[in-house]
């Protein structure tokens, strides 16, 4: 598969830096919470970067450029209740 080119409303380097080990730990969380132990299939920055996209122009999910994961990972993954109780500084269980 050929690497997307990157749109501006894409995270930096230096930011996704910042961010990455705490998103790859609740996802770690949430792997070894699943029945199945299947791993998650999408990359975690190209899930932050379709947020950021739709966030930056304010298209509704399933409008996503095809360069993005679909968009149905994208809103299963990172819902409201996704996180709840599920993030590794979670105070609530």
């Amino acid at each position: 598969m050929n690497e997307r080119k990157p749109y501006l409303s894409d995270i930096s380097d230096a930011r996704w830096a910042l961010i990455e080990p705490t998103l790859t730990a609740w996802r770690q969380a949430r792997l070894e919470r699943r029945p199945t132990g299947q791993p998650a299939s999408v990359e975690l920055r190209n899930v932050f970067n379709a947020i950021l996209y739709v966030n930056r122009t304010g298209i509704a999910w399933k409008y996503l450029p095809h360069d993005f994961p679909s968009y149905k990972p994208s809103t299963t993954t990172m819902q409201p209740g996704a996180m709840r109780g599920s993030s590794p500084n979670s105070t609530t269980s």
